[in-house]
This record gives structure tokens, C-alpha cells and sequence, in this order.
């Protein structure tokens, strides 16, 4: 018998002890990680120049969308836990090929149009904290560090990690206090919606919606459920296969902290940028360069600084969400043997994906595009590949074939089907604006 079976076989007097540890490290745990990912370079971005372009007016998306990222990512755990499977698993053995490729298809552009936008954001702010990195100087740099650190990382070790690299978002917390906001639009800016149907605005709002939401967090969140559960012995999917209510709660304390660590750096990112650059009238933000320079004199130089070392810190933590989760769903998808529990010999197509998404995410870079603009259309794309997902997690965590007993209770439905509403509604209101 091995040592994680002679543990799980304890006697029940002994957990009791052990039971509050856990939850401390499930709230610092999964769900902080998926909330890091969320803020990747293509969110920040985005965000300054949703902050640039709009200002005070656009605080409002951060509390909007917290709700809809608490549903979408805990539907995405609960769905991991219940099934033993990952997302594009789960779909694979519910529904036809002709539904599940385009899907694939679908998420495997965007993460890895996005992680090529995030790698061209790392280091476009490298090339800021150290003018002598040359931007392809930083890419050879960047990209050997982060695959050696998949390749060669276990599991445990890369989600603990993961969990110190969230903490370089606290930098935008400080960004924002530096910028010296004013109290009364930041209260009118956070608690009054406003709303502009132009082609300029639904263009941030659905690379908003797109880049909170974005497609890469729901198979990431469901792939680590799998994750732990193999890193605790479960290896077979039907080991793997149901969760109880305490678990289930518990996931959910975990995942409603990390989205709200989350959206509390997307609202800061706004003020500092509304702060500073849409009130000096810089609303044109070309590059993540320009976005930390233009805030150094405006709000002072450690302002810039901690933005351009916040890109970088949780590049290093996005970057291989994106690049192994498109690897987990290509491997899901035609049946090749996946996990970060296993070493690189004994997984070899799947090592060889990630290997060949995060090229494909260098090449992006040297196309000549503009960082800053490819990390805004990024998020944009994710807004298009996400409203059929988010369709599909709504009908599979409804199934008692797939959830048993743990289908959606009637809340968590109405906040699902509200959320996959909004996703298409904002989705089609911007082609709206391109065809007018």
C-alpha cells in the first residue's frame, strides 16, 4: 500500500487535526492561481487602456463582472471534481466530434494568440527595467526559463509557485494609491454604470468580458481539480469521479477569494491608468512600455516600475497556464496520456504540445505586431471563443449523467445562464457596431 493510500485510510480521529491546514491552503490554493492567470499581460492591457480611453466611467465592470467570474470558474471546478475530467475531456465523451473540434479549435487559437501577446508584454516591460534587453534578446531568455520550469517542475511544485507569482499583482494596488485618485468620480465611477453603444467602448467592454472570462480559465481550473486529485493517488478516471458537499464548499470559499483577488487588481488598474493617463489626455497606449513609462511622471516613477514588474511577475505564472492548458486539451481531445505528474518520458506528446504551443506564441512576436494592440485584440478574440464554452459548461453541469446527484442548484443556474447571456449579448453588440 502506498503512503498517499495509508493517509487517505487514516483513522477519522486523526483529521480532524489536519482538516483546518487544508482549507488555509485551499484558500490561498486554486482558485488565487486561476484569479492570477485571469490577470495575465493580455488583462492588464487591456485594462489600462479601458483606463486610458474611458477613465473613472469604466470602474464599474470590476464589481459587474465578479459575480459572472465566480460562476464560470466554479462551474468549471465543480464539473473537474464531480467528473474525474477535464473540461475538453468531459465534452469529448458527451458530444460528437463535429462539436468538439471546432471547439478545440476555437480555444486552442486563443490561448495561444494570447500567451504570444503576454510573452510580447513580459518583454516589452523587461526591456523597460533594463533598457540593455533587447525585446528578442528577452524572448530567448524568457521562453527556455518557463519551459524548463514545465518540463522539469512537478505539479506541487509549480501550483506552490504559482501562488508566491499572484502576489506580484499587489503591485497595481500600490500603482493605484501612487496615482492619487479623486474620491467622488471613483465612487460615482465604481457604483454608477455607464454605458456607451459606439464601436470604441463595446470594443473594451467585450475585450473586458473577454479577457476576465477568458476560455483558458475554465479548462486551467478544471485540469487542476483533475491535477490534485492524481496528485493524491487517484490516478484512474473513476477513482477521480465525485466530490462531497464539504469539498464542493470549500472549492467554492477558494474560488470566491481568488476572483475577487482578481477583480480587486483589474479595479486598480483602471483607477491608476484613469488616474493618471485619461485625465493628462494620453488615451492612445500603444505599447506596455508606454503605459509604465507614461505613468512615471504622471503618478511617479515607482508607479511605472511596479507596473512594468507586475507584467513581468505574472507573465511567468500565465504563460504556462495558457501553453499546457491548450496542451491539456489537445491531448484530451485525441486521447494522449496528460499530466504534469508525470515526467516528460512518460507523457511525451503531451510535453512535445506544450513545447510547440509556446513557439507558436514566440513566433506571434516576431511578426512586427504591436504588443499592446495584439494583448487588446487577444482579449477581444477570447470574447468571441467563450460564449459557446460557457454554453457547453451550463448543459454539462446540468447533466445527471455527468454530475450525479451534484447538478446546478437553482442560484448557481440563474448566475450561470445570466453570465452566458451577458457573454453573447456583449459578443454580438460589438458586431453590431462593425457592421453599422
Amino acid at each position: 500500500m502506498s503512503r498517499k493510500q495509508i493517509t487517505a485510510a487514516e483513522p477519522s480521529e486523526n483529521r480532524p487535526a489536519r482538516r483546518g491546514g487544508r482549507k488555509v491552503l485551499r484558500a490561498l490554493g486554486l482558485g488565487l492561481i486561476t484569479g492570477a492567470a485571469d490577470d495575465d499581460c493580455s488583462a492588464i492591457g487591456t485594462y489600462a487602456q479601458a483606463g486610458a480611453q474611458i477613465g473613472y466611467s469604466f470602474l464599474w465592470t470590476a464589481p459587474f463582472t465578479f459575480p459572472m467570474m465566480f460562476a464560470v470558474v466554479y462551474l468549471s471546478a465543480k464539473l473537474g471534481q464531480v467528473s474525474g475530467k477535464g473540461l475538453i475531456h468531459a465534452v469529448r465523451d458527451s458530444y460528437p466530434k463535429w462539436l468538439l473540434y471546432p471547439v478545440l479549435t476555437g480555444v486552442l487559437i486563443g490561448n495561444t494568440f494570447e500567451a504570444g501577446a503576454d510573452i510580447g508584454g513580459m518583454a516589452a516591460a523587461v526591456n523597460l527595467l533594463i533598457p540593455a534587453f533587447s525585446f528578442k534578446l528577452t524572448l530567448i531568455v524568457i521562453v527556455p526559463t518557463i519551459l524548463a520550469f514545465q518540463f522539469f517542475g512537478s505539479y506541487v511544485l509549480i501550483r506552490n509557485v504559482f501562488r508566491w507569482l499572484a502576489l506580484a499583482l499587489l503591485a497595481y494596488v500600490a500603482a493605484g494609491f501612487l496615482a492619487r485618485p479623486q474620491l467622488l468620480p471613483v465612487l460615482k465611477g465604481t457604483f454608477i454604470p455607464h454605458l456607451r453603444f459606439n464601436k470604441e467602448f463595446l470594443s473594451i467592454l467585450v475585450a473586458t468580458i473577454g479577457t476576465t472570462l477568458s476560455a483558458y480559465l475554465y479548462t486551467w481550473q478544471s485540469n487542476e481539480e483533475v491535477e490534485e486529485k492524481i496528485a493524491a493517488g487517484k490516478v484512474a478516471v473513476e477513482q477521480r469521479k465525485g466530490a462531497s458537499e464539504e469539498e464542493l464548499r470549500q472549492s467554492r470559499r477558494d474560488i470566491l477569494g481568488g476572483m475577487f483577488f482578481s477583480n480587486v487588481i483589474m479595479y486598480f488598474i483602471i483607477l491608476a491608468t484613469g488616474a493618471t493617463l485619461f485625465r493628462a489626455g494620453k488615451t492612445d497606449i500603444t505599447t506596455a512600455a508606454d503605459a509604465a513609462a507614461a505613468l512615471q511622471p504622471l503618478a511617479g516613477r515607482a508607479a511605472g516600475l511596479l507596473f512594468a514588474a507586475g507584467v513581468i511577475g505574472v507573465g511567468f505564472l500565465a504563460v504556462p497556464v495558457m501553453t499546457t492548458g491548450a496542451a491539456y486539451d489537445l491531448a484530451q481531445a485525441v486521447g494522449w496520456k496528460h499530466s504534469l505528474t508525470a515526467k516528460p518520458r512518460e507523457a511525451k506528446a503531451f510535453y512535445a504540445a506544450i513545447a510547440g504551443f509556446t513557439l507558436v506564441a514566440v513566433g506571434v512576436n516576431l511578426l512586427g505586431l504591436n504588443p499592446m494592440k495584439v494583448l487588446v485584440w487577444s482579449g477581444i478574440a477570447q470574447g468571441f471563443s467563450t460564449p459557446p464554452l460557457m454554453l457547453l459548461i451550463m448543459l454539462m453541469t446540468n447533466r445527471r449523467d455527468i454530475m450525479g446527484e451534484q447538478v446546478n442548484g437553482r442560484a448557481i443556474n440563474a448566475l450561470g445562464w445570466i453570465t452566458t447571456i451577458a457573454i453573447f449579448a456583449a459578443t454580438v453588440g460589438l458586431v453590431i457596431t462593425w457592421i453599422m
